[in-house]
């Protein structure tokens, strides 16, 4: 009975740890990663040392995500980045047969529709990259200085989830990354480093 016992809980352990999400903590190191793109292309974050990179979790059929783009916020705070040399990597982590799980061409179309400008969108379908991150929703950022380290964390404005955010005009809210981006162009410091990320649970 005891070795039963212990097999069960190693098992259970096993598969429990699997479904942890990381804390990666502000001024330390981003964790590495690599990843295929839409042309199956593998994407490593070292392929932008030296440039600020931005991470998006994303997923199409998130009602969060959805407005974002229906409305063109997250394509003009993508635009902004770009234009002030930021790289933008949109990532989705949802599992094969999950809300939100699409193949490469089916992510091509979706670039090419919403008019999006992600330097590249990236499949992370085992979900390791995002438990890495502690990726809870979609949306949830990110931003890595050029030498690595995580400068940002959290939520992309700070209108919050539910009803709040369906009623709110996207244009009023304190848009976090835009603010991070100015502070980062300006050389001072971010001052919401680490804020409440909101939206759809990413569907691991």
């Amino acid at each position: 009975m005891k070795k039963l016992i212990a097999i069960f809980l190693l098992t259970s352990f096993h598969v429990n740890s699997e479904m942890v999400l990381n804390d990666p903590v502000i001024g330390k190191k981003a964790p590495e990663f690599s990843l295929n793109n839409e042309f199956d292309k593998k994407i490593s974050l070292l392929d932008f040392a030296g440039k600020y990179v931005i991470l998006e979790w994303t997923n199409h059929e998130c009602p969060y995500v959805k407005r974002h783009y229906d409305e063109k916020n997250m394509q003009t705070t993508q635009k902004f980045a770009k234009e002030r040399d930021f790289i933008w990597l949109s990532i989705i982590s949802s599992a094969p047969g999950k809300q939100g799980f699409i193949d490469t061409s089916t992510a091509n179309a979706l670039m090419k529709q919403r008019n999006s400008h992600e330097d590249h969108m990236l499949f992370d379908e085992k979900g390791v990259v995002g438990r890495l991150y502690g990726a809870k929703t979609t949306p949830h950022m990110f931003i890595i200085d050029p030498e690595g380290y995580l400068i940002y964390k959290g939520g992309i404005d700070d209108i919050g989830g539910g009803a709040k955010f369906f009623r709110t005009n996207l244009k009023l809210a304190n848009n976090y990354i835009n603010s991070a981006i100015e502070s980062i162009v300006n050389k001072q410091n971010i001052v919401s480093d680490v804020t409440i990320p909101y939206g759809c649970s990413v569907k691991y």
